[in-house]
């Protein structure tokens, strides 16, 4: 099941994996939505040269001192009080992916495959904590851009937890992004029970993006967290999903026993995709919008094809590669453009992490009655669109979270949980 899911997502064309994509607006070489994030919902950092990420699926509650977390705060211990948490300014959630695979009855274990990056510069390694109490074995960590194994240590840690501490084949450069591919086995029979025959599983998931699958020969009797319900190609049900707002998925699975034959699903796990689109809007009579992008290619090859350009007009191209922050040069052929890669995709294991950004004026973006508009058809998974200075949103026509990025500016970040890989949305805001 491991290899399987970097199969698909590697024999997955192109289109359906770069529909997907992230773009960001942006007019600073520093990416927006990465310094909008810092010191507050980015990735926690540990000691000079590290970067950490707390475990997938850990869900925890604050304690006695803090109250117990709920999604926009905390409730006071002392008189059931609810505190707000502060306001939002993460302009993307669900930075990583998660994977659990529940291994046959009577195991107690599921397989865990897990994405993670993480931006901070300098950083020489990248560390997941686990949960005490989940008992790790099978460990092992890649580098997503070579395919190969990466050197780690696997540690308890002073308050119970174990952790991942993986070795980066260099520093996070400025502008770029460190990424590794964790595999690892939990053993936990809080998570995982029997009842009889039929199976439960039971964890609080972290706002990732999410895939839990069944074991081969068993069907689902319920599953409590709306997702999208696919067929692996070995056969097994699998659910995908993810939340809007980021904050824990407190999943439940109850699942029975079959006989029924399950074919493969003929779409992928659109929660797999990593892409995200940041649109940071200049002055409204301007209609500039400055755009980045931001996704993972896994097409086996030298070179990455710029498929994005086919439905967006971008001037001023730029293509970065996030893994060392080096500027490639796009090479047009016809109506097609592409970047050659310093590193060849040749395995399941490997991809290309890229940036593009540039910027869009095609009508998209106006003045309409004294309203500032904004109207186009969003691709993806993740659509962020960061508002002028002084401009306050009044209408947002697609569901979606709102904040304020740290210099004040309003943002309306938008999640998509259809299958459908692109909607219209309509934005209005004044002054």
């Amino acid at each position: 099941m491991r290899r399987s899911i970097l199969s698909r997502m590697a024999q997955t064309p192109f289109a359906s994996v770069v529909r997907r994509s992230v773009l960001v607006v942006s007019i600073a070489a520093f990416p927006v939505w990465v310094a909008a994030q810092q010191g507050s919902t980015g990735a926690p950092q540990g000691a000079a040269g590290q970067a950490a990420g707390r475990g997938q699926g850990q869900g925890r509650q604050g304690g006695a001192q803090q109250g117990v977390a709920f999604p926009g705060g905390r409730m006071n211990p002392d008189d059931q009080s609810l505190i707000a948490a502060a306001p939002s300014r993460g302009l993307f959630s669900q930075e990583a992916y998660t994977q659990y695979e529940i291994l046959a009855p009577g195991t107690e274990q599921f397989a865990i495959t897990y994405f993670l990056e993480s931006a901070t510069v300098g950083a020489t390694t990248i560390s997941n904590a686990t949960r005490a109490g989940s008992e790790g074995t099978n460990l092992s960590v890649f580098d997503p851009r070579t395919g190969q194994p990466l050197k780690f240590t696997y540690e308890e840690q002073p308050n119970g937890d174990h952790a991942i501490k993986a070795t980066l084949n260099s520093p996070i450069p400025q502008g770029g992004v460190g990424r590794v591919l964790i595999y690892k086995t939990y053993k936990d029979a809080r998570t995982y029970q029997m009842n009889g025959e039929d199976l439960v599983w039971v964890r609080s998931l972290a706002g990732y993006r999410l895939g839990v699958v069944l074991p081969k020969g068993y069907a689902f009797t319920s599953a409590n967290v709306a997702a999208q319900l696919s067929t692996t190609a070995t056969g097994q049900l699998k659910l995908s999903f993810a939340s809007p707002s980021g904050a824990s998925n407190n999943l439940t699975v109850h699942a029975h026993k079959t006989s029924v034959a399950f074919p493969p699903s003929t779409f992928t796990d659109m929660f797999f995709d990593d892409m995200k689109t940041l649109y940071t809007l200049d002055a409204p009579e301007t209609g500039k919008i400055n755009v980045e992008q931001t996704y993972s290619d896994t097409r086996k090859g030298t070179s990455a094809t710029l498929s994005q350009l086919d439905y967006m007009a971008v001037n001023d191209l730029k293509v970065v590669d996030l893994d060392t922050a080096k500027v490639l040069t796009a090479t047009k052929r016809g109506d097609s453009a592409s970047v050659a890669l310093d590193v060849p995709i040749t395995n399941d294991k490997q991809s290309a992490h890229l940036r593009l950004t540039g910027v869009i004026n095609d009508g998209t973006y106006r003045v309409e009655n004294g309203d500032l508009v904004f109207q186009r058809t969003v691709r993806g998974l993740r659509n962020t669109i960061i508002l002028p200075v002084g401009y306050e949103v009044s209408a947002v026509s697609q569901s979606g979270t709102i904040g304020r990025t740290q210099d004040g500016r309003v943002f309306v970040a938008l999640v998509n949980l259809n299958g459908e890989n692109s909607y219209r949305v309509t934005i209005r805001a004044r002054k």
